[in-house]
């Protein structure tokens, strides 16, 4: 078994710090203390997936790009793999970003490379049904199955995405183990990794570079063709004059959050937003962009995500080992595209900190959960929200100081999608030879038979809250389609009320996907950055 205070990593370069070395234009928002203008062909806000491929397609062309980035530049020689300080300098809000009610938590990337330096790689192409739904009931062009393959080609080869080839881990192997002794689908996850060490702690940044995020990838091929960063520095709202962006106003922040009373003004002839699911409509509302249908901010979707946790009498040690190497879609579409929720099945790396805050508990109850957790593997249902009438997601609303929180109710529609995973991972988890099994639920205890899980399951009431759900994606936000009435984001990325504004990233995405997003965001934003750099260099 792994000890990683025994890890010994040396040798590994800072591609970040030779780039500087040799003159790469990157600017620290916490030293701009007066007001100051940037000019580019293209400003970018955001340098996670969306931002990070855009970035490296358009600099590459020729095109002058400037990236803007709330969060701090961190490299590998940061990533020191410690849970504290990973969730307080890598994440939204510390880790803790929530819904308005709190009743799921948000985990997302707040950093330069944004999500994708703090994801478990699970790397899947988006499903023909969603693509098919995306057509068929928001006139999404040019995205089919067939269409989009050859874009998700072409960022597989370029972030060494294929099937893990490793052995996986014994918390994945329960999944495996359990599928094939219920006849159940399962198959190995595709990774974006090169040269893996196979440490497990993905969610804490990746000390080797390993990890093919945008941090070590298209962020500095961006910068070896005259890229300019700015970060530190959070996007109040963009510049509109008549019914055309032709800028950004930008804060420095001090220490992540607190301006410094400078501001960057950035003129650009084309602004990409590429925050997020909750960033991109959180800046169009404060820039009082045109709406008129309502509709930014709305049907924001996460994959609202169950699981439960199994004791076993064997050493799981959920911490060490890839993340997520195995999966099943026996039940992504078991019920049809727009029946019951259908959700998919994958593993949860258990680390202490996470661990604590999931499976939750007092004093003494506390203590005993993390001292099984060497014995604990912990299975996670990805729910595929936003293909019903009853699964319409969350809003995005801007707080009095225009940060913003998402309000995303958990209805009946998703509740019963939850009791139904609970109830498929309990099974699995018992036919794997589990001794115990919990679900995420405030009333549940540790259950010793799938006969009397099933029982507990069955009789609880869910609601919000009580019912444990969490998620790592966010979707939606800023729907693209061709009905105007439906949607405020053309196929193509371009915003259908302003000239000069494009949106690529996962906030264009008319519902959740049903997989994990990064890969659909890659092809996706490398379909529209190659369109957008042909049109601005013609």
């Amino acid at each position: 078994m792994q000890d990683l205070s025994k890890l010994n990593i040396k040798g590994i370069k800072d591609p970040w710090k030779i780039g500087q070395e040799s003159g790469w234009d990157v600017i620290d928002g916490r030293t701009v203390s007066s007001d100051r203008t940037l000019e580019a062909d293209v400003a970018i806000i955001g340098t996670g997936a969306g931002g990070g491929v855009s970035a490296e397609i358009l600099a590459k062309r020729g095109l002058k790009v400037l990236l803007i980035e709330a969060g701090k530049l961190m490299t590998n020689q940061d990533f020191s793999l410690d849970e504290g300080q990973a969730y307080r300098d890598l994440y939204q809000e510390g880790a803790l970003r929530a819904t308005k009610d709190f009743g799921m938590t948000i985990l997302q990337g707040r950093t330069v490379g944004g999500t994708t330096v703090v994801n478990w790689t699970s790397s899947f192409r988006t499903p023909a049904e969603t693509l098919a739904y995306w057509h068929d009931q928001y006139g999404v062009q040019g995205m089919n199955r067939q269409e989009m393959d050859p874009w998700f080609q072409k960022m597989e080869q370029r972030l060494n995405i294929s099937k893990w080839s490793m052995p996986p881990n014994a918390n994945n192997n329960v999944l495996r183990k359990g599928c094939e002794s219920l006849g159940w689908r399962w198959d190995v996850i595709p990774r974006n990794v090169e040269g893996c060490w196979n440490i497990g702690y993905c969610g804490m940044g990746c000390p080797t570079n390993a990890k093919q995020s945008m941090l070590v990838t298209t962020l500095p091929e961006a910068m070896n063709n005259g890229a300019t960063l700015l970060y530190s520095a959070q996007a109040n709202r963009l510049i509109i004059e008549g019914d055309t962006v032709t800028g950004v106003e930008v804060r420095p922040l001090t220490d992540g959050k607190t301006p410094t009373g400078a501001t960057v003004t950035v003129k650009a002839k084309t602004v990409i937003a590429a925050g997020g699911g909750i960033q991109s409509p959180a800046l169009l509302m404060r820039s009082e962009a045109p709406d008129p249908n309502g509709l930014v901010g709305k049907r924001t979707f996460l994959h609202p995500t169950s699981f439960t946790f199994g004791i076993y009498d064997q050493e799981i040690a959920p911490y060490y080992g890839a993340p997520q190497s195995l999966y099943s879609d026996e039940f992504t579409f078991k019920r049809g595209v727009d029946g019951p929720m259908g959700f998919k099945l994958e593993i949860m790396p258990m680390h202490p900190g996470l661990s604590t805050a999931l499976m939750g508990g007092f004093g003494e109850n506390a203590r005993e959960e993390v001292e099984r957790l060497p014995n604990l593997a912990s299975s996670i249902a990805l729910m595929r929200d936003g293909f019903h009438e009853q699964s319409v997601g969350g809003t995005v609303e801007l707080r009095d100081n225009g940060e913003p929180i998402l309000d995303y109710p958990m209805n009946d529609y998703l509740l019963d999608g939850a009791r139904r995973s609970h109830l498929t991972m309990a099974e699995m988890q018992f036919a794997t030879g589990a001794r115990m099994v919990r679900p995420s639920h405030a009333h549940a205890g540790y259950y010793s038979s799938w006969k009397d899980a099933k029982a507990a399951i069955e009789g609880f009431t869910y609601d919000p809250v009580i019912t444990g759900v969490g998620s790592a994606h966010v979707m939606g936000g800023c729907t693209m389609g061709g009905d105007e009435t439906r949607s405020v984001v053309n196929s193509d990325g371009s915003y259908k009320h302003l000239n000069g504004l494009y949106v690529i990233d996962g906030s264009v995405f008319p519902t959740s996907l049903g997989v994990n997003p990064q890969l659909t965001i890659y092809g996706m934003s490398a379909r529209n950055a190659s369109t957008l750099a042909s049109k601005l260099k013609g």
